[in-house]
């Protein structure tokens, strides 16, 4: 009874924090995951930022939004089944409401001025929010001081911004590159 009673506090810890990020965070799945970043890394200390890194990485490559993707990722990692029920709900719950009430009035949204300012004005703040996770997350690459890490950031980079190639093809290149740096030190740790 002691261990349910934890991880039950853990739970709607869990459940709270993702409906808070989602309900306040404008922007997509970029901006959501620097949030999850600060509160499941820096402020709870539930994962470290080499987990949450390999999980923007894995969001990001998966089908669908990448804000459920994360969350399914970090609700199973810190709880399991349950975890991963609770953070999906958390993260799907505001927009799902937010929209549904939209919907009611979309007319009058899709014509008011001011709203339509309103917007361009977060566009900023959400610019601003993923430029962050951006250099937080090629700093820690760049600490690695492996080389392949570092000529694959800045491939996918230069390939993205000067060669407008589509994402997907640089994710399934990263990934191809992946898959062979991991085939290849199994095989040099099976020769030792």
């Amino acid at each position: 009874m002691s261990q349910a009673a934890p991880k039950g506090k853990r739970l709607l810890k869990l459940f709270f924090s993702m409906l808070y990020i989602s309900a306040f965070t404008f922007g997509g799945g970029f901006v959501i995951v620097t949030f999850m970043k600060r509160k499941f890394v820096d402020e709870l200390h539930w994962i470290d930022e080499q987990e949450m890194l390999d999980m923007t990485a894995l969001a990001q490559s998966s089908p669908g939004a990448i804000a459920v993707n994360a969350a399914i990722q970090v609700g199973w990692k810190i709880a399991g089944f349950t975890g991963m029920l609770a953070a999906v709900l958390g993260t799907i719950i505001p927009p799902m409401v937010i929209l549904s009430i939209i919907s009611l009035f979309y007319q009058r949204f899709a014509s008011n001025r001011y709203v339509a300012l309103v917007l361009k004005g977060m566009s900023c703040g959400v610019a601003a929010v993923i430029l962050d996770v951006s250099l937080s997350l090629g700093k820690n690459v760049i600490k690695t001081r492996e080389w392949v890490h570092l000529v694959i950031m800045a491939a996918a980079f230069a390939a993205t911004f000067f060669f407008r190639v589509n994402v997907i093809f640089i994710i399934l290149a990263s990934a191809a590159v992946g898959v062979i740096m991991a085939l290849m030190a199994r095989r040099g740790g099976g020769r030792q």
